[in-house]
């Protein structure tokens, strides 16, 4: 099961302290909006989105068709494949996707430690 790209989105309480915060970490601008309260940085390999005033705990997030530079790969699993994957070992899925659709669409799933995960894909 390919998951795709990885990533921490963390919730924050100020975008503007974060960004300067991890800047200090040696992270870098890659994507997102400022002004909408939301940005992807990197450092290497790791990234990280800050949003805030858009969810209330962290998530893990995956992007499957998507590598670490949010390029499209030619081949991934889908995230209905991927669910289908997941429900037949009895995890069990908190939003699962339309499997009467293609393209975008996501699932959400919690470890059993209480921490949410995204499999966002985004085409």
């Amino acid at each position: 099961m390919k998951l795709g790209a990885f990533s921490i989105s963390l919730a924050v309480k100020d975008i503007h302290k974060s960004k300067a915060f991890y800047e200090k970490l040696g992270f870098t601008h890659k994507g997102g909006n400022i002004d909408q309260n939301w940005l992807v940085l990197k450092n290497g390999d790791a990234v990280i989105g800050l949003f805030q005033g858009m969810f209330e705990d962290n998530i893990i997030t995956f992007n499957p068709g998507w590598d670490g530079n949010a390029q499209n790969l030619d081949e991934f699993d889908d995230v209905r494949a991927i669910q289908e994957h997941l429900k037949s070992l009895g995890v069990e899925l908190t939003k699962e996707a339309d499997t009467s659709t293609t393209g975008p669409e996501h699932i959400t799933l919690t470890d059993p430690d209480g921490n949410n995960i995204l499999i966002d894909q985004h085409r």
